[in-house]
């Protein structure tokens, strides 16, 4: 039987514990070049940024994509327009600690240009555009520090919630005030130990210190912890734990559990949640998920407050780098002992456009 490979498992779905954070190597010296901060900070808001760390289901095709007819026109100038506006980023970025040039082995890849639509019956619609993209600096990518800036649900940020228990991969819409910018800088003191200092919208501070920690329990299941203590203006102290287990039925099927915790000073009540699913890669970038969602809340008098199964395909729509994906969910929320339970369809489409 083949070897398991999780190189194989990272081709159908994101690491389990991948968060929402956009980062980039800095040194441990002061930043050069306020100016240019402000400039591309605000370049990345223009751009639509939202904070989600570069993660992708299948990666971005490196080969140089031939050239476009005429009906093309409109989408190949949209992708050579997201790709120079973050390419400049990343040099504006990178010029804040070092002189050396930037094409001497600078590069963005995995860039993801996202748009989705979402409704889900007993909350609303809501439209979301995201912009991702891994940056290699070259100023900075020989130090142990680094920088991250973007734009989402300040509370997830800061609490490190796994991307998987996210609004937006839950199906729950948002409105534009709930999602605020932020910045920071963050430092890795050992292999598995990092601590971050950060403001947010309203130049609120915070500041986190996390511990993540992998096990390879054999050649086809992984066990991976992580635990991060945080401090915020709104929550006071507060700490998010993280378990997730996988095991690779095959190189392109792949099984998932995944729980999270996360307890702050001011609520004083554990939220939790969990999440079940199968992952399956089929043939030319075609991708099929599904998974069953929980979460509860201490003190609400029911042990779930929400319970969903959610299904989601992916295939590309335009050449290799236009992707599109919808997602069907059902659930039945219940936010405290005073309410029915009720019922909720949920369904989304979106578009991704690869760079």
């Amino acid at each position: 039987m083949r070897r398991y490979d999780s190189k194989d498992l990272a081709r159908v779905t994101s690491s389990p514990l991948h968060t929402t954070s956009a980062s980039c190597r800095a040194p441990k010296g002061r930043a050069r070049g306020l100016p240019t901060l402000a400039i591309t900070l605000g370049a990345w808001l223009a751009l639509g940024a939202c904070a989600t760390a570069p993660t992708a289901i299948l990666p971005a095709s490196e080969a140089t994509p031939p050239a476009a007819s005429p009906g093309e026109g409109v989408l190949e100038a949209t992708r050579s327009a997201v790709r120079l506006g973050t390419e400049w980023l990343a040099r504006g970025v990178d010029n804040w600690f070092g002189d050396k040039p930037f094409d001497q082995g600078g590069s963005v890849s995995e860039g993801r240009l996202s748009v989705g639509l979402l409704r889900r019956l007993d909350t609303g619609t809501d439209v979301d555009v995201r912009l991702n993209a891994r940056f290699r600096l070259p100023n900075l990518e020989a130090h142990s520090g680094y920088l991250f800036v973007g734009r989402d649900n300040p509370r997830e940020v800061v609490s490190d919630t796994p991307e998987t228990f996210s609004r937006q991969q839950r199906q729950l819409p948002e409105s534009s005030a709930e999602r605020s910018f932020f910045a920071g800088v963050g430092f890795a003191l050992r292999e598995q130990v990092d601590v971050r200092l950060g403001v947010r919208g309203g130049l609120k501070p915070y500041a986190q210190a996390r511990y993540r920690h992998p096990w390879a329990l054999g050649e086809r299941d992984q066990l991976e912890f992580r635990q991060t203590f945080f401090w915020s203006v709104d929550d006071h102290l507060g700490s998010t734990t993280a378990l997730a287990y996988e095991h690779g039925v095959s190189p392109t099927l792949a099984l998932r559990w995944l729980n999270a915790a996360t307890v702050t000073q001011v609520a004083r009540k554990l939220e939790w949640s969990s999440s079940l699913g199968v992952y399956k890669l089929l043939h030319q970038q075609r991708v099929f998920s599904l998974a069953l969602l929980a979460s509860g809340r201490q003190g609400s008098g029911v042990a779930l407050t929400d319970i969903g199964v959610q299904a989601k395909w992916q295939q590309p729509v335009h050449r290799d780098w236009l992707l599109g994906d919808v997602t069907v969910g059902h659930f039945w929320p219940r936010p405290d002992a005073q309410s029915e339970r009720g019922r909720a369809w949920a369904v989304g489409t979106g578009l991704q456009l690869l760079f």
